[in-house]
């Protein structure tokens, strides 16, 4: 074993490239599957069914589902007899997994090393409550949540550590029903100790040498290498529960702190105790757990009251002057949460098997996408996972090819027609959602409800579009994919910077309103095809822009009959507008 440190040495002299990243690129499902129903259940059983089996005395993979769950190592690795004569299957995957950890050892800087230490001295759940942003000092007092570890210590590389915080927090608290719910998915049977044990494949360093781990986290290590497995990463597992349990309860933060918990999984790696693999690992595991422990009846009036209580007690809450949020940028954190979901590793199986959802999936959906009922939240799943092929996440089930942080951005693809229908009464994302995916597909998107549904993608999906209620927003050039695009009650809001294309034709009727945001002369609305005009046209004047007389805001290959009312917004009010059909375009005329 300790050959493989010249091994990746040589390797890193060798294949230059790897040094530029860890992270891979997040590509779109190979296929999507004719049907969102189950797999067949493994040999195990459903994760969620059987969740409560993963204990220490269950050793088998038939017998424990976290062992099933993560068998797919099985395919890279073959546990000895002791904690060192385990048999490496594929060199290469093996090897690289280890490449990476030394990769990032050789590059991170000193302000890495002290947050990863943090990340593992401190309990998972206080880390994560950091993925609350603006609010995450105001859940720590209202949850009475603490920690002891508050920077790093100057002895701390001959010293070690322990965090005598209560992690969430505590269940007395003003917020004890969230602090229970995260306490429950971190329970009995949400422990990584089985399949460490199971699969016993050592941690980076002792693959190499103390030079990967940062210096502070040399007291921490165990002296024991035969109790110490590294696949998967418990810290990881712990984070992933942490941050799911709070996003159920705080949707509005869903993807903050799904990418909280990948950064804590990340810190494992810039601090030499794990490999990618392991943190893989753990990930899946964490989100099978969260959904097993989510649909289990007996934590329903958990769930909800931890749900109540996040908006009622914590988001009704002002953030203090100070605070900051760490995952502000949306574009940052999706880059980095997708490069971590296979950390640049190559396919190994089959890059073609259809996407799979796990039975009981769709509840790490619930509040996120309550206005979908669960098998369109399956469907969401289906339309957002990543393709097949990547070591360790083609599990029986596809809990390993889940992407929560693209499903949580709406459907990935419309196989069949979607109806949407959102109450504004209910709140939260009833009222306003934004699906930010590029959206394809065969189907057609139906909007019902008094809601409204922003779509932001550049979509291609070519069933058509028919708004009945509320209001269905255009976010991009081509927000409404290819088809035809029919208004019978609702309203169509253009809101591009530039122009919004409808594929086909456009058709409004009496009842449906046509809101255009214009706030230069190239905010134009384009319909290739025939439009047919009925009902209200809303003008929306932005940025103190005046247009001159004869500017188009409308242009069409074809015009059938006309608004028969206007309304305009955002001028001063010493001017007036006329509208003025064209053969193929709607002019305005303004005049004082």
């Amino acid at each position: 074993m300790k050959s493989l440190k010249k091994q990746v040495i040589v390797a890193v002299l060798s294949v230059p490239i790897l040094l530029s990243s860890l992270g891979g690129s997040y590509v779109n499902a190979a296929s999507t599957p004719a049907t969102v129903t189950p797999p067949s259940a493994p040999s195990w059983g459903y994760f969620v069914d059987n969740y409560k089996n993963n204990k220490a005395e269950n050793k088998t993979v038939d017998s424990n589902p976290a062992l099933g769950l993560l068998s797919e190592f099985n395919n890279l690795w073959t546990a000895g007899t002791t904690w060192n004569t385990g048999t490496k299957l594929n060199d290469s995957v093996l090897n690289l997994n280890i490449l990476k950890v030394f990769n990032t050892s050789v590059r991170r800087t000193a302000e890495e090393a002290d947050a990863a230490y943090l990340d593992d001295r401190r309990k998972q759940s206080y880390s994560v409550i950091d993925g609350l942003g603006s609010l995450a000092d105001t859940y720590r007092a209202k949850a009475e949540a603490t920690t002891t570890i508050k920077d790093v210590a100057a002895d701390a590389t001959t010293q070690k550590y322990s965090d005598e915080g209560n992690n969430a927090g505590s269940e007395d608290s003003e917020l004890g029903n969230m602090v229970g719910l995260i306490n429950t998915l971190r329970g009995t049977y949400s422990t990584t100790n089985p399949a460490k044990a199971y699969f016993n494949y050592p941690r980076p360093f002792r693959w190499v040498d103390n030079s990967l781990v940062v210096s502070t986290l040399i007291p921490v290590q165990n002296s024991d290498p035969s109790n110490d497995g590294g696949f998967p990463s418990g810290h990881t597992n712990a984070a992933y529960l942490s941050a799911i349990a709070m996003a159920y309860a705080v949707p509005e933060r869903y993807q903050e702190l799904l990418t909280r918990a990948s950064d804590l999984g990340n810190s494992r790696i810039v601090a030499g105790m794990h490999s990618p693999l392991d943190v893989m690992g753990g990930r899946v595991m964490a989100t099978a757990l969260s959904a097993a422990i989510l649909s289990d009846p007996d934590n329903n009036s958990l769930k909800t009251a931890a749900y109540q209580e996040a908006h009622s007690e914590l988001l009704t809450q002002t953030a203090t002057a100070t605070a900051t949020d760490l995952y502000s940028d949306y574009v940052t954190n999706k880059k980095n949460y997708t490069d971590r979901l296979t950390y640049g590793f190559s396919q190994i199986g089959s890059t073609t098997s259809p996407m799979i959802v796990p039975k009981g999936a769709e509840v790490l959906l619930e509040t996120r996408q309550p206005y979908l009922d669960s098998t369109q939240r399956r469907w969401v799943l289906a339309t957002t996972g990543l393709p097949s092929g990547y070591p360790v996440l083609d599990d029986a089930e596809g809990w390993g090819r889940l992407n929560l942080y693209a499903a949580a951005d709406g459907y990935g693809a419309l196989v069949d027609n979607v109806t949407v229908t959102m109450d504004a009464q209910k709140g939260g994302f009833h009222a306003l959602d934004s699906w930010r995916n590029n959206i394809s597909g065969v189907g057609k998107l139906t909007k019902k409800g008094t809601g409204t549904l922003k779509l932001e993608g550049n979509n291609t999906y070519s069933g058509g579009t028919l708004i009945e209620q509320g209001i269905l927003q255009g976010d991009s050039k081509t927000a409404f994919g290819t088809a035809s695009v029919t208004n019978n009650g609702g309203t169509l809001l253009e809101s591009v910077e530039g122009q919004l294309i409808i594929g086909e034709n456009y058709q409004q009727s009496a009842k449906g309103t046509l809101e255009l945001s214009i706030g230069s002369k190239n905010d134009l609305l384009h319909i290739k095809k025939v439009a047919s005009f009925n009902g209200k046209l809303r003008l929306n004047f932005t940025d103190g822009y005046v247009p001159v007389n004869g500017t188009s805001i409308i242009t069409f290959d074809k015009q059938e009959g006309s608004f028969s009312d206007i309304e305009t917004v955002g001028l001063p009010s010493t001017y007036k507008v006329k509208v003025v059909y064209a053969s193929k375009s709607v002019q305005i005329e303004v005049s004082k």
